[in-house]
């Protein structure tokens, strides 16, 4: 969405393909970080995209054994916003689909789901897809695959994945916020082999809580109250509403993946976002990682999609420009799942702060560290392409 806006933004013709019919669905990617709220000032669309309903969090904390950590401070960025956006992922691709639809040049196809690429003398030139209405074939200079970890244009091109792997798995679910609670931070709270994540979304908490790989079915035959039991010991301040998981059918498994394509590209088509590297859920990146990834597509292929097909050395390009930053968060994320998380769960004894974290709590600038990594990243990414299109507003 964001690289057809940018693309339509400067005067390419872009269709964007949507499976479902509408955007309503748990994304659980909901963190926009201050280097895709960047991005947004660049484009001119800040003031309006922070009137959407959101949540600010200023500051990642950690409750370990009890005792709060200080972990990341974002005050200190030098970005226009100093904290996470915490906003439904369906309102962001709501307001970048209206962003979009300003310009003639964009168009989205709803409940469109691709079933074929097509070749041409050795290259993507299109693909097909099925529509509630009819079939569909688009021809098209580039194709872009930007459909998720489980992508059917990456599989259909037969593009090589490298699985790095990823021990542990998380069950979203939802508790409710209560007044007195502490507001505008991100809550990781460890202890006695159990990890939770606690999103402040306002009325409530969105809640993360980290289980090893394939643990699910496992703790379902424990019953629901054992889950229950569970965030009680490691948030006993939120032992009062623990009652509000009615049923399973409140809690969502995400099956953690980290991958990552040999190559993103095939003469005609590219791949960006999970599509081209699944991403862990720690520290949330994910989607911006994605965002940067459309920004530096528009930047690189802008001019040579004005001639026609981009050459493959521009989809090259595009994955030199981005393969850096993907291969040091991914490492990162590895180093904490299978040093931190996997130890901090096969612990059974109260959790003690960690020499690092103790040193983050004791010198407040050492969190201007993890907070330019969390909140702008190795390799944050600005707008180059130009305004050529005229809005239709206009």
């Amino acid at each position: 969405m964001m690289l057809g806006y940018l693309l339509a933004r400067a005067g390419i013709d872009v269709i964007v393909l949507e499976k479902h019919a509408d955007f309503l669905r748990d994304f659980r990617g909901d963190t926009v970080h201050p280097s895709t709220l960047e991005l947004m000032y660049e484009l001119g669309l800040l003031d309006e995209f922070l009137k959407r309903p959101h949540q600010e969090v200023v500051q990642l904390v950690g409750i370990i054994g009890g005792n709060a950590v200080p972990i990341a401070d974002f005050g200190h960025l030098p970005t226009h916003c100093k904290f996470i956006a915490l906003m439904p992922q369906w309102d962001f691709l709501s307001f970048l689909a209206e962003s979009g639809r300003r310009y003639p040049q964009f168009r989205i196809v709803m409940q469109a789901e691709v079933t074929e690429l097509v070749e041409d003398g050795g290259r993507i030139a299109g693909l097909r897809a099925t529509t509630p209405d009819r079939p569909l074939e688009i021809r098209a200079g580039l194709v872009v695959g930007a459909d998720g970890r489980h992508s059917t244009v990456r599989a259909l091109a037969g593009l090589t994945v490298d699985d790095i792997g990823a021990p542990i798995d998380v069950l979203w679910f939802r508790l409710p916020r209560h007044p007195g609670d502490l507001g505008g931070a991100a809550l990781g709270r460890f202890d006695a082999g159990k990890i939770l994540v606690a999103l402040d979304r306002g009325d409530y908490w969105q809640c993360a809580s980290v289980i090893p790989k394939g643990g699910f079915e496992a703790l379902r035959a424990r019953g629901l109250q054992a889950l229950r039991d569970d965030v009680a010991a490691v948030a006993p301040d939120l032992r009062d509403r623990v009652d509000a998981i009615r049923t399973w059918d409140d809690v969502k498994l995400l099956t953690v993946t980290v991958d990552r394509l040999r190559e993103w590209y095939r003469p005609g088509l590219l791949c960006i976002g999970d599509a081209a590297h699944a991403m862990s859920p720690i520290a949330g990146v994910g989607i911006n990682l994605a965002i940067q990834d459309a920004v530096a597509a528009a930047n690189i292929l802008c001019e040579p999609l004005r001639a026609g097909t981009p050459p493959v050395h521009a989809l090259a390009a595009v994955q030199r420009r981005r393969m850096l930053p993907i291969r040091l968060t991914q490492s990162l994320q590895v180093f904490v799942q299978n040093r931190v998380i996997t130890s901090a769960l096969r612990s059974t004894k109260p959790a003690t702060v960690p020499l690092p974290l103790r040193l983050l709590r004791r010198f407040p600038f050492l969190r201007r560290i993890p907070a330019r990594i969390v909140g702008i990243g190795f390799r944050p990414e600005h707008v180059r392409t130009p305004e050529a299109a005229t809005p239709r507003s206009a």
